[in-house]
């Protein structure tokens, strides 16, 4: 079969990097990777990479004339604001979303080659941000009635489909782990580099959040996983699919694990909010970074936003347990993906590839 040509739009984020990793090691794919930054491309990578900005119509439909005939789209490109969470409600943020996804794929789904797009949502879908969720939260639960860029993205994805017969799977990840810097929401380097500014500085690394509920992790190799997947199953087709690793976690009780796998002693609970701590240490990260050889020694572009989601998710200013946030994935397993994951396990091999990338000392 000849190869076929997919777009990893947002390339440089948590999921559009594990997926160009994912889609490249296949080697039954030719990928472009699509981002304003340069991504770290994997070894031996045989694809390309085209710089756009998604927020220039002009700019992307240049980007797409210049591209070739591409069979398949993932979709991982995100705008968020500084701050993060407030920016969730605001209409020129998801004005801004729904204006990048349609500056690209309309472009593209013009040149009649596109057979499939996948779109990335989340929790928030089921206003995980607002309000109490049901337990578990399921796709065929009506919309929930508030503003969110996910609703007028899908919106204009199912408008475009029907327009110009192309295939398309939406994704709800729980919260999304991997490897990517500098990034929105992703709280692996945040938590790698926090555990080691606590242990240059003598301070305890304690679980730093408030009272912690149960929650579910998806590793973005799963979810990487779960795209490839989508891009053929005749069952994937039109639908709208949660994500998880298949278990639970509970932050408190998975700290001790990522002490253990950062070599820095446990301590008793530590409220802090890692939002207003870290950016005070910019000066003792870059001399952790100049003594150990990192890759990088500007904090600001180890964590990205991504200090700002960690207390988001770690209910520092929660004053008792928030409810639970489960998914059902009953219908992405009867639909034919069964991938796990053990998320304590997910921890412990993203930490030990920070080391390895001495992004982490």
């Amino acid at each position: 079969m000849r190869n076929r040509t997919v777009v990893i739009a947002g390339a440089t984020g948590v999921v559009g990097h594990a997926a160009l990793e994912h889609f490249a090691e296949r080697g039954d794919w030719e990928v472009v990777a699509l981002s304003r930054r340069t991504p770290e491309l994997p070894a031996g990578f045989r694809g390309r990479h085209v710089c756009a900005d998604l927020t220039d119509p002009a700019g992307c439909a240049a980007a797409v004339a210049a591209l070739p005939e591409a069979s398949h789209l993932v979709y991982a490109a995100l705008y968020e604001k500084p701050g993060l969470v407030r920016g969730w409600r605001e209409q020129d943020q998801m004005q801004t979303n729904l204006g990048m996804l349609r500056n690209l794929l309309d472009p593209m789904a013009a040149r009649g080659t596109l057979q499939h797009v996948s779109l990335l949502q989340g929790t928030k879908a089921y206003g995980v941000h607002l309000h109490p969720v049901a337990v578990p939260a399921r796709e065929s639960a009506p919309r929930d009635p508030h503003e969110n860029f996910y609703w007028l993205q899908e919106d204009h994805l199912r408008a475009a489909a029907a327009r110009h017969g192309f295939g398309f799977t939406i994704f709800r990840p729980q919260l999304v782990f991997g490897d990517a810097l500098g990034v929105a929401m992703n709280l692996v380097p945040a938590i790698g580099a926090y555990a080691a500014i606590c242990r240059e500085r003598g301070l305890p690394f304690g679980y730093p959040g408030g009272p912690s509920n149960v929650m579910e992790a998806t590793d973005a190799r799963l979810l990487a996983r779960a795209l490839a997947w989508a891009a053929d199953a005749p069952s994937a087709r039109g639908e709208t699919f949660n994500v998880t690793n298949g278990d639970v976690f509970v932050w408190r009780n998975v700290w001790p694990a990522l002490a253990d796998a950062l070599d820095t002693p446990i301590a008793p609970d530590s409220p802090r909010s890692i939002a207003e701590f870290m950016p005070a240490q910019a000066g003792v990260w870059r001399d952790i970074a100049q003594r150990h050889g990192l890759r990088t020694p500007e904090l600001a572009d180890l964590l990205g936003e991504s200090h700002h989601y960690a207390d988001f998710c770690f209910g520092y200013r929660a004053r008792e347990a928030p409810p639970p946030v489960i998914v059902s994935t009953i219908k992405l397993r009867q639909a034919g993906f069964g991938d796990c994951i053990d998320t304590e396990q997910m921890f412990r091999d993203w930490m030990a590839r920070l080391r390895a990338r001495r992004v982490i000392p």
